[in-house]
Order: C-alpha cells, then structure tokens, then sequence
C-alpha cells in the first residue's frame, strides 16, 4: 500500500470510497433530455450573455450538425459563435435518472455533476441562486417560480422544496441505490447578474444589506440619465460578479448563507443522517478563493458528512506560460482531498500525442514524477486524473492535434486550422492507450461524458456538444463555422472504443493493486521511447509496459519482465508477447 508521509486524523482523511472511485462527469444541460415539457424558452435567456432580446429562437434539436446554423440562428447574421451560446439542447435531471442504468452498465461508480443550481446560462456558472435546482431541470417550471417569490432569499427558515429540488434528491436516492456516489459543483467565487443578493444592491445601491458581498467601483446616480453602477466580474467578466474577499476569505454573512446551502444539500431532511444529500463538491476556481474560507468550508461539509469528499478547480499559475499549480498548498489535509490533476492530461499529451515536441521517457516520469514527490501520497490516490473537461478539448480532438498545450487556442475562434474532424484510426488507437495508462496510473480515473462514445470537440463550446445517444439518428457533421473545407463526418457510438473503456474499468475494479497498490518505476529508456511501471499490493503485482515511439519494436518480454516470476498478460495489444506496436501499452499481472 501506499504510505502516508504525514499523520492524519480521521476527519481530515479523504473518503475510502474515493480510492475506489471512478468519476464521471456530466454536463446536465447536453446530457439527456428527459423531459421535454420542461425544456428553456426564449423567455429563460435573459440575464446571461449575450443579453440581446431574441426575436426568433427555439430549442436546437438534439441530432443536429454542430456547426449548422439553425434559421433562427442564421437570420441573425451574427455567426456560430455568437449563437452557440444561445444554445439550448434541454438536458436535465430526468434525463440522467434515465441513464443512470448506463453508467452502471459503464462501469462508472462516482459522479460529478457541473453546476445544477438556478442559472440563465446553459452552463449554469453564473447561479441565480444555490437554494434551488435550476427550474428547467425540473418538471414544474413555473410553479418553481412561484416557490422562490414566497421565501425571503436570506432565510433558510423560509426556503421550500421545489418540484426540480425534489427530482434532484431523487436522483441522489436512485444514484446511492446503485452505490454510486455524487458530487456537484460549488462556485462561491463569482454569481451571476440575476443573483438575488446582487439584484438588491442593483436596486438598492448602498442601502442594501448584500452591497459589501460584491466589489463595488460606483453606485449609479439616479439624478442622472447614465447608469455610474460598476462593479468587478471574475476575470473581468461582467456576466459574472465576483464575491468581495480578503486574506480570510468573504464576508461574515455571505460565509453564513454558504453555511446553510451546504446544510440543505449535505443532509436535506436535517435529520443528522447524510445519505439523502449529496457526497461531496467540486469547487470551481478554488484557487481563487481564500484558503481560510476552504478550510471552515471543509470543516461544515464534514460535520454533516465525515465520508464526504472535496476537490478544488487548482489549475493555471500562469496561463500565459504553460505553468500549472503545485496545488500540495491546497492538500495538507485541512482544505481539499484532491483536485483536477490536468498536470496528468498534459504529461500524456506531450508523452503519446505530442510529434515534434514529443517529451522522453525520462521527462515523462520526471513530469509524473513531481506530482509524487510534491502531493501527500494520502492524496495521491484521490486525484481526479482526467484528460477532459468543459473547459478542454475533448481527448478525441486532442489526439489529432499534436504539438499544442492543452487548453490553448483549441478551437477555431484561436486558430482557423484547428481539426475538428472525427479522429482517424490511428488516433483512436493513441486515446487507447492513453486510457491504458490513466487506468493502471496512482489516482481516480475520470471519463468526460461521451468520450466513452468516440465523441470528438474542440474548446468550449465544441466540447460541449449534446450526449450521442444510441437510439438517435444524428446528422453527419458537414458544416464549417467559417466556411473551410471539411470532411463529412458521421456521428454515431464507437462502439469498439465503448467497449475498450469497460474493458479499462473492469481491469481497474478487478485489481485492488490499480486502486490501493503501491507505485515505482521499473524501466525508463529514452533511445526506445519505452517506459514501464509497476503497481503492488502484498497479493498481487501489475506491470504495465508502453511504447511511447511510433515504432512497432520488437522486444524480448524477458527485459521488462523478472525472468524469476511467472506473468499472464491481462490487457494489451495483440502483437504477440515479443512485439510492442507503435504507441500501444501491455499490462501483465504475476501468477507466481
């Protein structure tokens, strides 16, 4: 097993579950419609970007070609990009409840919904409120609205259930029957413009009791014709009001009200039993906010739930430069548990799909390498190592576009020559091995919703694209936002690919060395681009084998395996014992 390098104490422990878990993250509003009758209207947009009043607009149908404007889309003359953002699919909570057999089917055991509070945006960052389900994710939209007006926002005693409130504790109750376990999104940094609190001080100017909440550069002068009122968005985006902080975090009253957002979903009947609320939070730009505040946070989610499990969004030091965290600040035991490891995805990217500026194997492991020796080994096995997100291209697309930094002008806002085309064979062969190695690697791999399924995007909003289903009929994907030439690509399930991710989750579940076991590297050879790597438990002993070249080499198994012990192949290419093919992995287990 693998040692801890600290003493720890059971509340500042992250979860036995999360060793175990593998994640799966679900984009709710382009996952599954499954409710129809509750789908957004034109009326839903206001209070997000891009603000203008739409005089033509409908739900864009599910199978349709991404880049195709739709006719309200294209009367407007304002191109894809403009419009993608108008976008509603119609995803919400009935339509994961539906699929949740399969994710079971999958293999997944742990999910991480992006936000599910009340937001007029499609990716709901910019919340309206966290005491309640976004309406359209619900199956009584308008009687939700009559809900929310009969409380006073700032009083939990005041606050009801609504009928989307109710369906999302469903799917928490449907998700614990399959001992799963769910996560959801927290985004404490920033609101967005309709948030009630942020409305008040709108209307209020300094008399409002919320005006210290939000960073405040002007109040407006109602004696004159202009609006003076200014304020600081996250990032300098105006859609998105930040949340005043110090070095200790927000405001005393703000703290409070997340104080009791984290009581109504932690433990929703407040009986002092957790297992109706949910397992734990994401939390987005963590590393944004004051630690302080994360640790008091910590504190109030484990007082309800000691088995709950926190990860922070700690991601860019600088963006510029290609320079990620060394998020071990935010991994001493008393803030998060884990957080996005993407210093993952970027090391698997510059070892397997990387061409000119392909690392060795000896930075490879120097890359894996610094997580190792820098994060506390308890958390080791809690990251989420991922490959995509919301906010990336998706694994697909960044296998057919070599050479770039992750999350850096990958859609063709940035860069016109950008491919957005389906991945070749040999592509889809580079993602398998990739997920090879995420599966036998130290920490909790994590699927994208419809990676599983070969689906292909670039950047937000290309990765963002509607769940593909497998009774639905979708149109080839012909269209180019700028008018370039492309191929004409099919969309429809991968089905081999599907079946290679149960096969890497099966191999996970099946072997507790891959979730518990210890690590080391066993071999780094930079002229054959080879690299091996072991996991153990006092019971078992995996060995993973990969060729990193695009060679196929021919080498005696005998090199990379203890002649001395006995070794059956478990997973791996089918070249034969003595052949590594060119950017393919095998994984053998000892037998004696």
């Amino acid at each position: 097993m693998i040692s801890c390098n600290r003493n720890i104490s059971k509340y500042e422990a992250a979860p036995d579950w999360a060793i175990d878990a593998i994640w799966y993250q679900i984009f709710p509003e382009r996952f599954c419609n499954g409710d129809p009758s509750n789908d957004p209207t034109i009326e839903t947009l206001d209070g997000t970007w891009p603000y203008d009043k739409q005089s033509e607009w409908h739900i864009t149908p599910w199978t349709s070609d991404w880049y195709k404007l739709q006719p309200w889309e294209d009367s407007n003359a304002r191109g894809f990009y403009y419009n993608a953002q108008l976008r509603r699919y119609g995803g919400d909570i009935q339509g994961i409840i539906d699929k949740l057999d399969y994710l079971q089917e999958l293999g997944v055991n742990a999910l991480y919904l992006n936000p599910v509070f009340e937001s007029a945006s499609s990716h709901k960052y910019g919340a309206t409120m966290y005491r309640h389900i976004d309406n359209n994710f619900g199956p009584d939209t308008a009687g939700d609205i009559e809900i929310w007006n009969s409380e006073n926002p700032a009083d939990p005693l005041t606050w009801k259930w609504t009928a989307a409130d109710r369906l999302f504790l469903k799917l928490i109750e449907e998700v614990h029957q399959r001992d799963m376990k769910i996560i959801i999104d927290g985004v404490f940094n920033h609101v967005g413009i309709p948030f009630w609190a942020f409305q008040d001080v709108r209307q209020k100017g300094r008399q409002s009791k919320y005006y210290d909440w939000f960073i405040i550069k002007s109040f407006d002068n109602p004696a004159t014709p202009e609006d003076e009122f200014e304020y600081q968005g996250w990032y300098g985006v105006t859609d998105l009001p930040e949340i005043w902080e110090d070095e200790n975090g927000p405001r005393q009253s703000f703290r409070d009200h997340i104080h009791n957002i984290v009581k109504r979903w932690g433990d929703p009947n407040g009986d002092g039993d957790p297992s109706d609320g949910i397992d734990g939070w994401r939390l987005d730009v963590a590393e944004m906010v004051s630690k302080e505040f994360w640790r008091d946070f910590r504190k109030w989610v484990r007082d309800i739930n000691p088995e709950a499990y926190l990860t922070g969004e700690v991601w860019w030091e600088d963006f510029s430069n290609n320079v990620m965290f060394d998020a071990s600040p935010w991994l001493q035991g008393d803030v998060f548990d884990a957080v996005m490891n993407y210093r993952f995805a970027d090391a698997m990217l510059k070892a397997f799909v990387d061409q000119k500026d392909q690392i060795s194997s000896s930075e490879l492991d120097q890359m894996l390498g610094n997580v190792r020796d820098t994060y506390p080994k308890e958390n080791q096995r809690v990251l989420l190592d991922l490959m995509a997100s919301h906010d990336t291209e998706r694994i697909a697309s960044m296998t057919a576009n070599p050479d770039r930094w992750i999350d850096h002008a990958s859609n063709l806002n940035y860069d016109e020559q950008f491919e957005i085309r389906k991945p070749n064979i040999y592509e889809r062969q580079i993602q398998k091995t990739i997920l090879l190695f995420q599966f036998t690697y130290i920490g909790a791999p994590y699927i994208y919703y419809g990676d599983e399924v070969g689906m292909w995007g670039a950047d937000d909003p290309d990765c963002r694209k509607p769940m593909v289903w497998v009774d639905y009929q979708y149109e080839p994907e012909t269209h180019h936002p700028f008018g370039l030439e492309r191929p004409t690509d099919t969309v429809e399930i991968d089905e081999d690919l599907f079946q290679f991710y149960k096969s890497v989750i099966k191999l996970r579940k099946e072997h507790e060395s891959l979730r518990r076991g210890s690590y080391r590297t066993v071999l780094i050879d930079d002229e054959r681009r080879l690299f091996v790597f072991e996991r153990w438990t006092d019971n078992e002993k995996i060995r993973a084998i990969f060729n990193m070249s695009e060679n196929i080499q021919e080498i005696h198994i005998d090199e990379l395996l203890p002649s001395q012990e006995k070794w059956e192949l478990i997973m791996g290419d089918d070249g034969g014992e003595k052949i590594l093919k060119a950017k393919m992995g095998k994984v053998f287990k000892r037998v004696s």
